[in-house]
């Protein structure tokens, strides 16, 4: 219980980079855990909101938030609650996190272990080539950097965005160690297919690349494959511009994916849009308590993903048994 409060932490904002919205996010394991342990029966979890305030949506059923699901989701389902954005709402990632925390010890037992960082926010990217372990390291940080000096230069240039009423996005790095070569599975239930699916999933989530991503298309096959070697007995990989997959599976190199966050759609910068209820133009102004920058939470919502993944598959047989 320890370990999921801590995961939970992790997704609560922080003061200056962070909505005002305060949230107690206790999990409360309603069925499936006895006495700190799984019974083997599908696991429950309650979070409960406690800080709302409905009012501030009122005025985007006539007039929809650009960036937001508003627009498709009132033509799509015509009883559609926008307050808090419903089903769309990155809320909904607490759940995902306490999820994860769970997902998380599974995993730990098979000696795999999941880490994120915030690889970049706007302008502000951190260039250097990081480990699992620097990757937890951002856990000392507000913003998940993986030091002090881009820590306060992230921090700074979210603030400064944040006060001009507007939004940042920015991507997070996550490392997979500890998964055997061969584990994984092909076609559409290949480990960078299933994993994509997942973040995919997460609300604002607008791109995922493995390994060197985008840039493989300007490299030759000569640069960009990662070469084997032995190394005590192990086989290894020289380089990892695949991100540790090929064909699906794990090719014993840590598995590395990136996730763009687009800026948050929730903006006090007037914004120009249509007024449902008079056919016609019109603008919004977005009030209430929205964060500036979404990507130090995301991190943690990241991690959980990966590891539901990663659990997921074990758990459906993906060759664990093959360890090279």
């Amino acid at each position: 219980m320890d370990a999921v409060a801590e995961e939970m932490r992790l997704r609560r904002p922080v003061g200056g980079i962070g909505t005002p919205r305060r949230e107690a996010d206790v999990p409360e394991f309603v069925q499936g855990i006895t006495d700190g342990r799984a019974t083997g029966q599908p696991i429950l979890i309650k979070i409960a909101n406690g800080n709302t305030d409905g009012s501030k949506y009122a005025a985007f059923y006539d007039t929809p938030r650009p960036g937001h699901a508003d627009l498709p989701a009132l033509l799509k389902f015509p009883d559609h609650d926008l307050s808090g954005s419903g089903q769309f709402s990155g809320r909904l990632t607490a759940a995902i996190v306490a999820a994860g925390a769970v997902a998380k010890q599974i995993i730990a037992e098979k000696g795999v272990s999941v880490d994120a960082f915030t690889r970049s926010v706007g302008e502000v990217a951190d260039g250097s080539v990081r480990t699992a372990a620097e990757a937890r390291g951002s856990r000392a940080f507000a913003t998940r950097a993986c030091t002090q000096r881009l820590d306060d230069a992230m921090r700074d240039h979210i603030e400064r965005v944040g006060a001009s009423r507007d939004s940042v996005g920015g991507t997070v790095e996550c490392i997979v160690s500890g998964l055997p070569i061969g584990f994984g599975g092909i076609w559409f239930e290949a480990l960078d297919a299933e994993l994509a699916h997942a973040m995919f999933g997460i609300p604002a989530c607008k791109g995922v690349e493995f390994g060197d991503g985008f840039e493989l298309a300007a490299m030759r096959g000569s640069q960009s494959n990662d070469a084997y070697r032995m190394d005590g007995g192990r086989i290894v990989t020289a380089s990892n511009h695949m991100g540790g997959i090929v064909g699906g599976m794990c090719d014993g190199a840590p598995v590395v994916l990136r996730v763009a966050f687009k800026p948050t759609p929730s903006i006090g910068v007037e914004q120009r849009t249509i007024n449902l209820r008079t056919g016609t133009d019109d603008t919004v102004t977005v009030e209430g308590r929205h964060d500036p920058c979404i990507v130090p939470r995301a991190v943690a919502v990241v991690e959980a993903m990966a590891a539901l993944t990663v659990a997921d598959q074990i758990a459906r047989g993906f060759r664990w048994d093959w360890i090279l």
